[in-house]
């Protein structure tokens, strides 16, 4: 017999595989087969993410200062995502970009088998695929090859074993260690795993027996002063806990880069419907959450609606916070009992729910790995055309072009990975706010004063901007500019007097 959340039902014939399994697999062939080739490759950073991880390669080091940009040379710069770059190298070189686009989905797969997992051992089957489907929609507005991806299953198991810790009142795993340790060389958003687990701490805390709390409270505490400990195990040391902060301070880069910006609600998405549903389960009083985890799920909601970025987090990390209080009263009310959903589903639905054996894994896998071996290579996935104005570039250097390029803030990275330092690229956190206003202010003719003395000051000879850009008309009209190319993506200047002044 098969007991599920107290509902116990005769024991279907087990497959071999498990929904975990099949989540994985129907997941990663979703994102492979089912997406242009170009999609998961259509951030502009890629581009200079490959090239500090051959940097770091071929020099066997980390650079001390910016070595790609010749407005901010040798300054510092904070490589929170090292190990992120050099793995996106390696792989690169090996497979080229189907390496990379393999590695962001079997990523994101192997995230939602782990969630799924999560969540079978407390709802019935049914639910816990309608939490996964919303947590996929949320992640997949975030989806793309950059650090970030490798991180996803770090985060889902560092919130999963905690929060299993503190359901079962034991003390957090001291596995987890390594993981956050991990994590912290694989991208910044290490800290948000910390401050997450310090509001887990408190949930655990809280919900143990009184005569326990103090017992709790020193086992949680001394485990995240050892989590701190252990994420400044990178190159950078402490540095990598003051990048957050150092980000979140910049408001004029948060305002004008557009994942940094509040979602646009004039339009249905993802986070509109989980928003709505999360209401009405609990104006209907189905849904009752602890203080402590009711204010975790506001702090990811604020982090939400306040920066487009954030959606993916709140849909991966709400799960683990929402599924067994709201399987509890779900359960509980009366009118969903004992599992009586489940009943109207086939037999096989069921016994997936069971964990999938060896030898289902293994087929699963094997056929999986001979279909992606075989299909994404065959549809040569490449980073997309809106940022790769590899015409534009081909029609400067025919020209001739001298001088020090004034880029638009997309290109930068594709002009880094073709060995042209640029005058800006997608480490808002390096160039600072100030830099940055001035830059878009001069392109946008804020200030119609800001353009030519910029292009003196920085010695530009050419210049590679997006059409529609407020300075190419400037540009057109100066006598000694000409534009040397011009098509749907990239409009390219070149300076025309034989030197270029100071």
């Amino acid at each position: 017999m098969e007991t599920v959340l107290g509902s116990t039902h005769a024991a279907p014939r087990n497959f071999g595989v498990s929904w975990p399994l099949l989540v994985a697999v129907l997941t990663l062939c979703g994102v492979l087969f089912g997406f242009s080739p170009g999609a998961p490759l259509g951030d502009p950073d890629l581009y200079w993410h490959l090239a500090t991880g051959r940097w770091i390669v071929e020099h066997g080091a980390l650079p001390d200062g910016d070595p790609f940009s010749y407005s901010m040379p040798g300054a510092p710069w904070m490589l929170q995502s090292w190990l992120t770059e050099v793995v996106f190298a390696l792989l690169h070189r090996v497979g080229g970009w189907s390496a990379l686009v393999i590695t962001a989905a079997s990523c994101f797969a192997l995230t939602l088998a782990y969630l799924t997992r999560f969540l079978l051992a407390r709802m019935e089957p049914v639910h816990a695929l309608l939490f996964v489907a919303f947590a996929a929609g949320l992640l997949l507005t975030h989806l793309s090859v950059r650090p970030h991806v490798l991180t996803w299953p770090l985060l889902a198991i560092w919130i999963g074993a905690q929060v299993e810790a503190s359901e079962s009142h034991r003390g957090p795993p001291w596995w987890l260690l390594p993981v956050m340790c991990l994590w912290a060389n694989l991208h910044g958003s290490f800290t948000l795993g910390l401050a997450l687990g310090g509001g887990l701490a408190l949930d655990a805390i809280v919900g143990c027996p009184a005569g326990a709390r103090r017992q709790a409270a020193r086992r949680w505490i001394v485990f995240l002063a050892f989590a701190v400990l252990v994420s400044m195990l990178t190159p950078i040391g402490w540095q990598g806990l003051w990048y957050t902060v150092q980000v979140m301070r910049q408001s004029y880069a948060q305002s004008v880069i557009a994942e940094w910006q509040s979602p646009d609600f004039h339009r249905i998405q993802g986070l509109e419907i989980w928003l709505l549903l999360v209401l009405a389960l609990g104006w209907s009083g189905r849904m009752r959450l602890p203080l402590t985890r009711t204010v975790l799920l506001l702090g990811l909601v604020h982090l939400a609606l306040v920066s487009g970025r954030s959606i993916s987090t709140l849909g991966l990390v709400s799960p683990f916070i929402l599924a067994a209080p709201l399987a509890r009263q779900w359960y509980s009310s009366g009118s969903i009992g004992g599992g009586a959903d489940a009943e109207h589903l086939d037999r096989w639905f069921r016994a997936l729910a069971a964990p999938a054996r060896p030898l289902g894994v293994a087929v699963a896998t094997a056929v999986t790995a001979a279909l992606v071996a075989t299909i994404v290579p065959a549809r040569n996935p490449s980073p997309s055309r809106a940022i790769t104005p590899d015409a534009a570039l081909a029609a400067a250097r025919a020209a001739g072009v001298s001088g020090e390029v004034l880029n638009n803030y997309n290109f930068g990275g594709y002009l880094i990975g073709q060995g042209v330092k640029v005058f800006i690229d997608g480490r808002s956190d390096m160039y600072g706010d100030a830099f940055m206003k001035r830059y878009l202010e001069a392109l946008q003719l804020k200030d119609p004063q800001l353009l030519l003395p910029l292009l003196d000051e920085y010695r530009v000879g050419w210049t590679i901007l997006a059409p529609g850009t407020p300075a190419i008309a400037v540009l057109d009209r100066l006598p000694d500019w000409r534009r040397v190319h011009s098509d749907d993506l990239a409009v390219v200047h070149m300076q025309t007097r034989a030197t270029v002044p100071r």
